[in-house]
């Protein structure tokens, strides 16, 4: 059966993993890297969060790990329940606990996410970004009224369009962002202002390439996906 993994933030409980009975011994840092090292082998995994038991539940640890995919979490919860892992005692491993809830609209990924994903489906050098337009909409005179009285203030403002290419599916996803910040000559200088006018620049570049990714679905066909990997372009 095909499994879809789109360019968004994981929320649907069989992506989710609830780990418990964890060693009260080493840090909550040092179980992160322990649970990431563990996990990751299965899969990309979008998120390891360790928290402590509840004072009722005694000394230790729980963590809840997010895939991308859920035949990911899947395997990983059937190969880690009951098993040492890291420590000297068994873990337990659940799937997340399914809840009615209203569904709301799925998260975009921020860019540099949808770029590791992109990275692990794809491959580094399976993609690209092409810019097509990067426009200066900055406003760098101040109006005022009659009475000499500030209108709108100063600002500096990038609008980028771009595409995502995926050469060996011949797909090619448009998207466009746009980044604005204000501006106040007094209190700022020209480094100052050199400095804010490339971070807006490069997050409207960022806010264009989350928007093609928003484009994309990643259909995985098989057990796995490295048997087939397909990318369907939605209109």
């Amino acid at each position: 059966m095909a499994e879809l993994v789109p360019f968004a933030v994981p929320t649907e409980s069989d992506k989710t993993l609830l780990v418990w009975e964890l060693s009260s011994g080493p840090t909550a840092e040092a179980l992160h890297h322990s649970l990431f090292t563990v996990f990751s082998q299965f899969g990309l995994l979008y998120s390891v969060r360790v928290f402590p038991n509840a004072a009722v539940a005694g000394p230790g640890f729980y963590a809840v790990i997010k895939f991308y995919s859920a035949k990911d979490a899947h395997r990983a919860q059937k190969a880690c329940d009951q098993k040492q892992l890291f420590q000297k005692s068994p873990v337990k491993v659940r799937l997340g606990t399914r809840h009615k809830v209203v569904q709301h609209q799925a998260l975009p990924l921020n860019s540099s996410r949808c770029q590791e994903l992109a990275n692990y489906y794809f491959g580094f050098n399976g993609w690209s970004k092409r810019i097509l337009e990067l426009q200066d909409l900055s406003d760098t005179e101040e109006r005022g009224n009659e009475n000499g009285m500030p209108l709108q203030k100063q600002s500096v403002k990038f609008f980028c369009a771009l595409e995502v290419v995926v050469p060996s599916h011949e797909c090619r996803s448009p998207g466009a962002g746009v980044a604005w910040e204000p501006l106040d000559q007094l209190e700022e200088g020209p480094l100052s202002f050199l400095m804010k006018r490339k971070t807006t620049q490069k997050l409207a570049i960022q806010k264009a390439l989350s928007d093609a990714f928003q484009k994309l679905l990643i259909v995985v066909l098989g057990k796995t996906f490295l048997i087939v990997l397909k990318v369907l372009q939605l209109q």
